[in-house]
């Protein structure tokens, strides 16, 4: 099974920057796209931004453009999210997903909490 270890969340004032990251168990070879996801209270999970693995190319929802950046280190098998000039707006819990090249399986990371203070 893989593992996800998130790490990086917390509270910040609006406006201000955290950066996410996510560690997997899996062989980077084995990990065809990891991202991030978030869940407000009361909200369905939705998309932030997701990475290939393999090939670095990024996706992002559209009320994260030009604010966050995912990026990946694909020796540590490590995925980060740069989040900038964050609002009030983008608290939520934040989850790591993973999707396995060999099974297609999906796998989530036991999510972070962040919140943006006014």
């Amino acid at each position: 099974q893989v593992q996800l270890v998130e790490s990086g969340g917390g509270l910040v004032q609006a406006g201000g920057s955290l950066r996410l990251s996510c560690a997997a168990s899996e062989a980077s070879p084995s990990i065809s796209v990891m991202g991030w996801y978030r869940q407000a209270p009361g909200k369905q999970r939705e998309l932030v931004a997701q990475i290939t693995f393999n090939g670095g190319i990024t996706t992002y929802a559209d009320s994260m453009k030009g604010r966050f950046t995912i990026s990946r280190d694909y020796a540590k098998r490590t995925v980060y999210l740069q989040m900038n000039s964050l609002k009030p707006e983008d608290t939520a819990v934040y989850y790591c997903n993973l999707v396995s090249r060999i099974s297609g399986n999906y796998s989530w990371g036991q999510g972070t909490q962040v919140t943006v203070s006014s």
